[in-house]
């Protein structure tokens, strides 16, 4: 049986997660210190941290890619998977907690970060995960842990549960109350805590906190508020119970308070893991997957190793998977599992099945994608879980830096978009462009980086070409005649033309107004196919627009006319109408809504109106108390680095969805600038 009766828990898979910076990697060390997984905890800024172990990583300091160490703790297996807290890589947490039991939210007490973390709440919060918070740096705090908790408490939805109070000497925190215990610890440097008297003066203290704590488990149970009314002391083991059962009902977060760089408090949060946190059982009905039926498990995550392949992070939730076993994936594909890894960050070890609940990698599913479901029989399962990656946010325009290398950037760009569904590439041959799409510019840089160091694929980065036009303002007529005498037949065409323009969005119209066969019937699609290809290009450099173009006289030659010689004199007679009739340049204008918060409003609304944006109107986010939607519209011009700029302003949270809206015309200074660079 599991410590709290509930069965025996099997391997359980927690996720990591918080706001940037918060320390998430620096705890996944003191976890592997602690467990013995390693022997000495290491530092992100020295590099020598199991976590972010790639070069991309330790070269930007910062995780881009979740984290994943399996260990033993009191008999028990846990997998801990580290997720990165930028926003820019927030979409690889969102591939991996809803197969977890739960998720550890590392935070701090600073204001600063309090929507990033309530970003990071609230993806949780939908996806209807368990979750503690580890309050983090309590060394180093600067203010009363109920200002702290207040504080957290705005991003949360859910009331959070203070399970530790800190032991305060000379404003330092030296140790904590464990609340549910009733026991003072004295914090130890890289070592559990060790249990002391209840310092003098502290009993007060501590039964005012406890009473605040058991006063909101009451709230959830009956028995427990008619004791605390008649001043009956609860045992322990209801207390422990309720601790438990309003963690898995989502009722509470229970906070938690430590220093993982010191690894401290990281002994009572393993215990309360391994006491509180939901099991593989409860995982599965949350997600609605079956305890029966064949082997099933999840990608999370994955990893194109270069030498070693492609490898597959899944969690299995039923049954046993070996090395060998033939799989079917949600997709429909077949794939043959080369191997089963555990993996305690870079470093992998081989084994020979993995159970329910394990997490492990996968070797060569090449077939099988992350967020995909893969089952050990013949029939195709369904997805457990589903994650739309979010919509792009910043571009680049690829060039490969030795023209050999354009087939293998093809290859590589479709291996790093799967390792990461969130990475868009498109393929412009209009613009002759190869595009790259993401979440930011870090996250493009760090793409980058990856075609060269794991792929050896050198490219350079430029901003993306516009999608600029032209079309007219007047109407106009010409005459085109294409005539050629060579040795046997010769060539002739000759065709009248008008042109006028339509309106903004109506495209071309071609109109055939010959009477008496002066240009046979024969011919007419000719003129017309030869005028849409001499809008490819107009007068300015673009393609040309909102105009109708009408066929009105002409002539033939009965042995020297064809096809391309009536071609050749819709082009001429185009290349003479459009300058007279006072071509103007077209810009794309987007349709933007920006989500910020509502602090950041004035400094967003100046951000649009400083890139020749409209600002259309704005109103609270749904559901978001202290956010706010701004809808715009912007040239797709001004767009580029909006991103990095609205992030700047934002703590980082700030994003943006955009859609076409409309082609406006351009002129001025900033037309010019345009057509300079263009000629």
């Amino acid at each position: 049986m599991a410590p709290n009766g509930r069965g025996p828990a099997g391997p359980r898979c927690i996720a990591i997660v918080g706001p940037f910076q918060s320390g998430k990697t620096t705890l996944l060390e003191s976890i592997l210190e602690r467990t013995g997984a390693i022997s000495r905890a290491g530092r992100v800024t020295n590099g020598d941290s199991v976590g972010d172990a790639s070069g991309e990583a330790r070269a930007h300091g910062m995780s881009i890619e979740p984290n994943v160490a399996t260990v033993q703790f009191l008999g028990e297996t846990m997998t801990f998977v580290d997720c990165p807290g930028s926003t820019e890589f927030l979409h690889e947490m969102r591939n991996v907690t809803p197969v977890c039991d739960a998720a550890i939210v590392v935070c701090e007490s600073d204001e600063r970060k309090i929507p990033a973390l309530e970003v990071i709440l609230r993806e949780l919060e939908e996806a209807d995960i368990p979750r503690f918070l580890f309050i983090n740096k309590i060394d180093t705090a600067t203010q009363r842990v109920r200002e702290t908790l207040s504080l957290l408490q705005q991003a949360s939805r859910t009331p959070l549960l203070l399970r530790q109070i800190p032991l305060w000497k000379d404003g330092i925190a030296v140790g904590f109350i464990d609340l549910a215990l009733e026991r003072a610890f004295i914090y130890r440097e890289h070592a559990p805590s060790e249990v002391v008297e209840m310092p003098d003066g502290e009993s007060l203290r501590e039964r005012e906190a406890r009473f605040a704590m058991l006063e909101k488990l009451a709230d959830y149970d009956d028995e427990l508020m008619e004791e605390l009314i008649s001043e009956i002391e609860p045992p322990r083991d209801r207390i422990f119970d309720d601790l438990s059962k309003e963690l898995r009902e989502r009722h509470v977060v229970p906070a938690l308070i430590g220093s993982a760089e010191r690894g401290n408090g990281v002994t009572r949060l393993l215990k309360a893991l391994r006491h509180e946190a939901p099991t593989l059982a409860e995982t599965r009905a949350r997600l609605g997957v079956s305890e029966e039926g064949a082997p099933l498990a999840h990608v999370m995550k994955t990893l194109h190793m270069g030498q070693g392949g492609k490898l597959s992070i899944a969690r299995v939730m039923r049954g046993t998977f070996h090395e060998g076993d033939t799989v079917v994936g949600s997709r429909g594909a077949e794939s043959r599992v080369g191997s089963l890894m555990t993996m305690i960050g870079s470093n992998t070890t081989r084994k020979a099945e993995a159970v329910a609940g394990d997490t492990v990698g996968f070797g060569r599913l090449e077939s099988i994608a992350t967020g995909d479901s893969f089952a050990a029989n013949k029939s195709r399962p369904e997805t457990i879980v589903s994650s739309a990656p979010p919509e792009p946010v910043y571009a680049v325009a690829l060039k490969v830096k030795d023209r050999k290398d354009d087939v293998r950037l093809s290859s590589a760009l479709a291996k790093i978009t799967e390792e990461d569904p969130s990475l868009v590439v498109e393929n412009r041959p209009e613009m002759g462009e190869i595009r790259l799409l993401g979440q930011g510019e870090m996250h493009l840089r760090v793409a980058v980086e990856k075609l060269a160091s794991r792929f050896q694929v050198g490219v350079d980065i430029a901003k993306p070409r516009v999608a600029y036009c032209e079309t007219v303002r007047l109407p106009a007529s010409a005459r085109g005649r294409h005539r050629k005498q060579t040795g046997g037949h010769g060539q002739y065409g000759d065709v009248m033309i008008e042109i006028k323009p339509l309106p903004r969005g109506a495209g071309f119209a071609f109109e055939d107004r010959i009477t008496g066969g002066v240009v046979p019937r024969q011919y007419i699609p000719s003129v017309e196919t030869g005028v849409r290809d001499a809008l490819k290009s107009g007068p300015l450099g673009f393609p040309v627009v909102d105009l109708a173009v009408s066929l009105t006289d002409g002539s033939y030659h009965t042995v020297d006319s064809s096809d391309a010689a009536f071609q050749a004199a819709a082009k001429l007679a185009l290349a003479e109408a459009l300058p007279k009739a006072k071509p103007v340049l077209l810009e794309p204008i987007l349709s933007v809504e920006i989500t910020i918060p509502t602090e950041a409003l004035s400094k967003a609304t100046s951000l649009v109106t400083a890139r020749r944006g409209q600002i259309l109107g704005y109103d609270g986010r749904p559901g978001w108390a202290g956010w706010e939607v701004l809808n715009a519209t912007i040239p797709e011009s001004e767009i580029g680095d909006l991103i990095v700029e609205l992030r700047s302003v934002t703590a980082g949270v700030g994003t943006f969805s955009t859609r076409f809206d409309h082609m406006a015309e351009l002129s001025g200074r900033p037309a010019d600038m345009v057509l300079q660079k263009t000629h």
